[in-house]
């Protein structure tokens, strides 16, 4: 190599290749086509499926202390119970690629607790206890406590507590807020729907949203 070359520090042999990529133009950034996928919240995070957790513990309670082994109603309470919490979590999850099946599945969750509702209804009358109807002091005094932030706190410390027919009318009052949560959650689940389309639209919207702005650069340029 050549000693003038070696010692020169502008000679193309000894230039920082770090040098080279700063003197390099820059290229532009290629954006990324706008997300179409919808980003919906986690579902341990509704509070109606925070009620379900409680609606599952509280019939897994009952059955096995007030209902006889080998009774087919204790299977049957427990999976009604088991299926409003179960499917509220899978159409969360199912929200993000079909809008259908998160309907589907919200409103299979909702039937469910109307089952388990009924199962509750059935043991307070055969048994000859008493349903709390809107109007019984006690009726209201529990509805207010299943509001509160204290009461999911707190709420298996209670079991023991409590007597089966003040259990029935808990589960009962819960099922009630589930209930009309779920159909709340429905109706905005049907006017997104309407308004925003199912996933094969948003997929064909997103896709022609990409196209025009590649158009609109190509033109520009």
């Amino acid at each position: 190599m050549n000693k003038e070359n070696q010692n020169n520090p502008n000679s193309q042999n000894n230039q920082n290749p770090q040098n080279n990529l700063n003197n390099q133009p820059l290229q532009p950034i290629q954006s990324s086509p706008t997300p179409f996928l919808p980003n919906h919240g986690h579902y341990r995070n509704l509070r109606v499926y925070k009620l379900t957790e409680i609606i599952y513990d509280t019939t897994f309670y009952f059955t096995q202390r007030y209902l006889q082994k080998g009774d087919r109603t204790v299977d049957q309470m427990i999976q009604a119970a088991r299926s409003g919490k179960q499917n509220i979590a899978e159409g969360n999850q199912a929200a993000t690629t079909s809008s259908e099946t998160e309907i589907k599945l919200t409103n299979v969750a909702k039937a469910s607790l109307e089952e388990l509702l009924i199962d509750y209804e059935d043991y307070l009358r055969v048994h000859g206890l008493e349903q709390w109807q809107q109007n019984n002091p006690r009726m209201e005094k529990l509805r207010q406590y299943t509001r509160t932030k204290r009461f999911l706190e707190e709420y298996p410390t209670l079991f023991d507590k409590m007597n089966e027919e003040e259990i029935c009318n808990l589960s009962i009052t819960l099922i009630h807020q589930a209930m009309y949560m779920l159909h709340r959650l429905l109706e905005t689940m049907q006017r997104r729907f309407v308004s925003e389309g199912g996933i094969k639209e948003q997929m064909l919207s997103a896709r022609l949203n990409y196209r025009n702005q590649q158009k609109r650069k190509n033109n520009n340029q």
